[in-house]
């Protein structure tokens, strides 16, 4: 009896949205939808790409974009009608009430645990960062906080999940002080130490997600003064996605002789 071929569609979809192809990442992953028409994952891959997409489109995953407070800690310019993406939010929500049909029959279904954290994460930076509608977003981010330390605590090898923590305690660890006391009172909690940490922890052990998680840890690592660190995360993604000319331009700021390799960090 052969091997079922599907999964091998998610990893090939995944490596052409880090490669940039998006329309033959999103190819792989319709081809998955009709092989397992009942598993959200391949849903929450289809958002990715949307998402991922926009990113890459408005240069959202760059360092001209994470170190600059006003555009990471405020979002997009311009109105956020005129940068929303209704293929995003279509398929993340297709995902997430796949995935919440699931878990009324078996509470522990790690793999749908997964995608509600993957939704709820791609949906508060889609909030924060592409509609600038930040109280929904932090909501949000404490939401997938939840769900991804309930899906680690069945199953720690879901490391995947460790993107939605990191990323949720980075960012809200750079507000200014002020700011963050304020959710700290409404029970949401940032740290920036902790936030790298988890990110790290996805960098190095993650699956699908785990390119995602270098290119924001070697952002935060920009930000915080340690330009080596982020080198060799951007070294580990040039020599597996060469076609992405972002992470090979990233690189190059990072070069030793580069006098931006180690800008000031703005998060503070």
């Amino acid at each position: 009896m052969s091997a079922d071929p599907s999964p091998a569609m998610l990893e090939s979809g995944f490596h052409r949205l880090y490669e940039l192809d998006f329309q033959g990442a999103r190819q792989q992953f319709l081809a998955y939808q009709q092989a397992h028409p009942e598993d959200p994952l391949g849903q929450a891959a289809e958002a990715a790409s949307y998402l991922f997409e926009e990113f890459n489109t408005k240069g959202i995953l760059s360092s001209e974009f994470f170190l600059n407070d006003n555009k990471l800690l405020k979002g997009l310019a311009g109105k956020p009608q005129e940068n929303a993406n209704p293929a995003f939010v279509s398929a993340n929500l297709r995902a997430r009430e796949m995935a919440k049909k699931q878990l009324k029959v078996n509470p522990h279904d790690t793999n749908s645990m997964l995608v509600l954290t993957m939704t709820d994460g791609m949906e508060s930076d889609y909030d924060q960062v592409i509609e600038r509608k930040q109280i929904p977003a932090v909501s949000l981010v404490r939401q997938a906080e939840n769900e991804a330390t309930a899906l680690i605590a069945v199953d720690p090898s879901a490391t995947d999940a460790y993107v939605a923590l990191g990323a949720g305690h980075y960012i809200i660890g750079c507000l200014p002080g002020y700011k963050r006391a304020f959710l700290w009172f409404g029970g949401i909690h940032g740290d920036r130490e902790r936030g790298m940490e988890e990110m790290q922890k996805a960098a190095s052990e993650g699956h699908y997600l785990r390119p995602f998680a270098k290119i924001l840890l070697a952002l935060a690592y920009r930000r915080e003064h340690q330009p080596d660190r982020a080198r060799t995360l951007l070294a580990e993604l040039v020599e597996q996605f060469p076609m992405n000319p972002r992470f090979v331009y990233e690189l190059s700021l990072v070069q030793p002789g580069n006098p931006g390799a180690d800008k000031p960090s703005c998060c503070r």
